[in-house]
């Protein structure tokens, strides 16, 4: 019996995936659990117009993050910070401070996607890379002054 998979399934495939599985398996347990439904002509179609649209809303969103990119290469984020001798900063500047300051200019960006691999501890100007999307990266600048 061909069957939709409705989630991913351990060990016969992912959402989306149309599969041949025994009758008993998928009468008993995956249309029973709602993890399938059968293969009729009109689900198949269903589960087509499904792909469209989420292949559009991907499309847009990459969309989204490369005009978010394009003002984030031109975006300098200013941060205030105290310091002592040689320009060293006591503490640090995290990526939560910067997308702090990022959401005080109106850009709003979770501090997960701020590669920040060491926090900063100079003043100065810093090269921050921003990964908004799998295929989309920003690099923006971060200038720390003295308080």
């Amino acid at each position: 019996m061909k069957v939709i998979l409705l989630q991913d399934v351990k060990g016969q495939g992912k959402k989306g995936q149309v599969k041949e599985v025994s009758e008993g398996y998928a009468q008993n347990f995956l249309i029973k659990q709602g993890l399938a439904r059968p293969a009729t002509d009109g689900n198949l179609k269903t589960l087509d117009q499904q792909k469209k649209s989420e292949d559009k809303r991907k499309e847009q969103e990459k969309i989204d993050a490369e005009m978010l990119a394009a003002k984030l290469g031109e975006t300098t984020v200013e941060l205030k910070a105290k310091a002592g001798e040689g320009g060293r900063l006591f503490g640090a500047i995290t990526s939560k401070q910067i997308a702090e300051a990022l959401a005080g200019m109106k850009i709003k960006i979770d501090k997960r996607k701020i590669e920040l691999h060491d926090p900063i501890r100079t003043l100065g100007f810093t090269n921050v890379a921003v990964k908004l999307h799998p295929e989309v990266k920003a690099t923006m600048k971060v200038h720390v002054t003295e308080e």
